[in-house]
């Protein structure tokens, strides 16, 4: 398992150029204006003009220019050399402020020696990590006295079942690495890619724990029986900009949401 790291990053390589051009990342509106952000994570966020926000696992960087957009000072972090070379070409176009580093987080403390107001991560992030504890203490140590950390992401029950939705096919709980042979990606589900991937699953009180155990004080921690997002199988849009998966409806939980403070001394 000591390569999951490069068999990871070789995925998201081969993904990045999908989702450049899909109808999912939504490109010419991101270009002409549009915020990538969604009301769930905003509502979290709140005013972050003048803000300095870390941006973790941050692909190539639409949120973060967003965020740069709305007055923001953000540094976006992910370990795709492809993700982040486009990531910096579309901040130059647009002449938004936004710094961006290439590397996996756990190399962070050697290139970047700051704290943050934010720090900030979302959906599809935590699954590539088999170590909870490890990557609570990092968000930790980024986070200024004050200042919050930032969190949105899929629940850990959808990731119990097989890809089509059907049974129970995974544990809730983290344990054994799950390795996969997926074809095609979730902004371009038809195209015939194939990617190694290998994940974990980390149950919600996993997470919570891990984050009260480094000093992250839990201010805000919401469920969501939707996603903003259509990219799992079986997904039916009940509202606009809302999706389920159709055979479950709103029996599951699909996301979570929290934010946590980092007490001044």
């Amino acid at each position: 398992m000591k390569n999951f790291i490069d068999i990871n990053k070789n995925a998201w390589n081969k993904k990045t150029p999908l989702h450049v051009a899909s109808a999912f990342y939504d490109m010419p509106s991101f270009l002409a204006g549009k915020n990538s952000l969604n009301k769930i994570e905003m509502d979290l966020l709140g005013d972050v003009k003048g803000k300095s926000i870390l941006h973790l696992q941050c692909h190539f960087g639409q949120d973060s220019i967003s965020l740069g957009r709305m007055g923001a000072k953000v540094t976006g972090v992910d370990f795709s050399d492809v993700a982040i070379a486009k990531a910096k070409e579309l901040a130059a176009s647009l002449q938004v402020d936004t710094e961006f580093i290439c590397a996996d987080i756990f190399d962070l403390p050697d290139l970047l020696f700051e704290q943050f107001d934010i720090v900030f991560s979302s959906y599809g992030t935590i699954g590539w990590f088999p170590d909870i504890n490890k990557w609570a203490r990092l968000i930790a140590s980024y986070v200024k006295p004050g200042g919050r950390f930032i969190f949105a992401e899929f629940h850990p029950v959808v990731w119990m079942y097989d890809n089509d939705f059907n049974e129970i096919a995974y544990s809730y709980f983290n344990g054994d690495p799950i390795e996969e042979d997926l074809t095609g990606t979730y902004a371009a589900k038809e195209d015939a890619l194939v990617t190694k991937t290998i994940t974990w699953n980390h149950g919600l009180c996993e997470v919570i724990q891990a984050l009260l155990s480094h000093g992250l004080q839990l201010c805000q921690c919401n469920e969501y029986d939707y996603s903003p997002y259509n990219c799992l199988p079986g997904m039916e849009e009940f509202e606009k900009g809302k999706y389920r998966i159709a055979k479950w409806g709103n029996k599951i939980p699909l996301l979570y949401a929290l934010a946590a403070e980092k007490r001044s001394l």
